[in-house]
Formats: C-alpha cells, sequence, structure tokens
C-alpha cells in the first residue's frame, strides 16, 4: 500500500469536506501524502490517525512561516 492510499485508508471523503478548522472555523486542505488536514489560517497541520482526523489545536502540528 503506498503511503498516500495508507493515510487516506478509510477517511470518508464527504466528512473531510464538512470538517473546518476548530480555531478559525475555515475550511481544511487535505494533504494526502502527509497523512494531515490543513488549516493556512491558524498555520496547523491536524493529523490523520488510522482514518480518524485528530481536530484537537493541541495535536496539530504548526506550520512554518
Amino acid at each position: 500500500m503506498a503511503k498516500n492510499e495508507k493515510a487516506s485508508a478509510g477517511v470518508d471523503p464527504k466528512l473531510l469536506e464538512l470538517l473546518v478548522c476548530p480555531v478559525t472555523k475555515t475550511t481544511l486542505h487535505y494533504d494526502a501524502e502527509a497523512g494531515e488536514l490543513i488549516s493556512e489560517a491558524a498555520k496547523l497541520a491536524y493529523p490523520i490517525r488510522d482514518g480518524i482526523p485528530i481536530m484537537l489545536p493541541e495535536e496539530a502540528r504548526k506550520l512554518e512561516g
């Protein structure tokens, strides 16, 4: 299984369309290669673990810039 297939395995595309950043309430960009949901507004990357988006700001990775 390729890395991007593993990252997106079990994530419902409709769920990804509905999720917003819990900090800014803005839309998220799905980075399939990294297995993360990106909030450009908050400069955070929320991880996806075992197909479940972890939407906790304290679990998010801070983005550079």
